[in-house]
């Protein structure tokens, strides 16, 4: 049985024995339900950070639970070198949603782009050895990895971890003239988040992914979606490349794939994914069955259709309500954006005091590029809990405008 600690006994180890690469908040939560969330002292949360877009069917949700329980009964684990049946099934869930040909399963949302970076440049090397070039996007994040890290066009992440992997440069996000300028035959790939979610919830003009698709196309070119936060129904489609009428070449998947258990995965064309061979590529934990029971449930649930519509009813009338927050405190919020359950709030000054006294009344929101807050809750979430929020946020607000 574990002992039980208070509070201040916490912090007190986790400072002691824990890498100091967290900001975190002072509670020390305990459990979940549904959209909710309490800490050790029995404080109850809405929780509109949802793990960072990782608890999609919220916390506790019954069929999952009972997935995870059973299933570690049986196997928690085993090698890639033998089959189950549970990660055949995600697989081939996940194929018939996208279209595409082949999934990969990996750990995290890092390792999916990890592994989507090799196989795109396995595939352009076939061509030219020399057609290794990735274009990605300033302001995107796709990882903490040193290859993903270089991938992210964000150079605050890279300073001390040089000298960086060779081969990637960088154009702003939605601007296709300047994409056009950069792609030639040398380009292996582009990656770009279909939504950018950590660089500050932002949505791409309406038909410039269809641009760059057919840029891709012209130049041999592999797209890549990053939809690790956008993906998994967040949008209002299982997957965010669906608003804007493409398919890519490779898809990465994490965070919600498995509703809160470690994933990722990564999902290419039929023609990209024969550039791997035995022994090309490999996990250790990717795809154990654990985690595939998790996400056959996820998968499921939201493949369902039930969960996409309150996606796009409940997504819409969320972002009404914050927009009516714009128009009433425009010297303090620049603008709403997002799609679905993706939504951001651009403030005029730095929003962590607000995502602190949103905390103190009981909500959990977050703030991303120093000044946008981010709601991504739980896709169960419903308009009576979105009033819950926006009661708390109408109290904390007018403090800070």
């Amino acid at each position: 049985m574990v002992m039980k600690e208070t509070d201040e006994q916490v912090y007190a180890k986790d400072k002691r024995d824990y890498l100091p690469v967290f900001a975190r908040y002072n509670i020390v939560l305990d459990h979940g339900d549904g959209v909710y969330v309490y800490d050790t002292q029995g404080k109850k949360y809405i929780d509109y950070l949802g793990g960072i877009a990782v608890n999609v069917l919220g916390h506790a949700y019954p069929a999952l639970v009972k997935a995870v329980a059973e299933q570690a009964g049986k196997m928690i684990h085993c090698s890639n070198l033998y089959y189950t049946q549970v990660q055949a099934d995600a697989a081939e869930k996940l194929v018939k949603l996208s279209g595409l040909g082949k999934v990969f399963f990996g750990n995290s949302g890092a390792e999916a782009n990890e592994g989507a970076i090799k196989l795109a440049r396995k595939y352009a090397h076939q061509m030219d050895p020399d057609k290794s070039e990735i274009i990605t996007a300033w302001h995107s994040f796709h990882g903490r990895t040193l290859a993903t890290l270089t991938a992210t066009g964000q150079p605050k992440y890279h300073e001390g971890f040089g000298p960086m992997p060779a081969g990637f440069s960088y154009v702003d996000y939605g601007d296709y003239a300047a994409l056009e300028k950069m792609v030639n035959e040398k380009t292996c790939a582009v990656m770009l988040e279909t939504i950018q979610g950590e660089g500050g919830v932002y949505v791409p003009p309406a038909d410039y992914l269809k641009k760059v698709r057919a840029l891709c196309d012209k130049y041999h070119a592999v797209l890549i979606l990053d939809e690790i936060q956008c993906g998994m129904g967040r949008t209002g489609k299982f997957f965010a490349y669906e608003q804007f009428g493409i398919k890519p070449d490779i898809v990465t998947l994490a965070k919600g794939l498995a509703g809160g258990v470690p994933i990722g995965a990564f999902l290419a064309s039929d023609k990209v994914a024969a550039a791997f061979h035995a022994g090309d590529h490999g996990s250790t934990f990717g795809g154990n069955p654990l985690a595939c029971a998790a996400a056959n449930v996820v998968l499921d649930t939201i493949g369902s259709g039930s969960i996409l519509a309150n996606v796009n009813e409940t997504g819409a009338y969320l972002k009404q309500r914050l927009e009516a927050f714009h128009e009433q405190y425009p010297q303090l919020i620049k603008e709403v954006r997002g799609m679905g359950l993706i939504l951001g709030m651009q403030l005029t000054k730095p929003g962590r005091d607000i995502v602190n006294a949103c905390l103190a009344e009981g909500a959990i929101i977050n703030c991303t590029a120093g000044d946008v807050l981010r709601f991504v809750p739980p896709l169960i979430v419903t308009k009576t809990q979105v009033d819950e929020l926006c009661a708390i946020m109408a109290k904390v607000l007018p403090q800070f405008a």
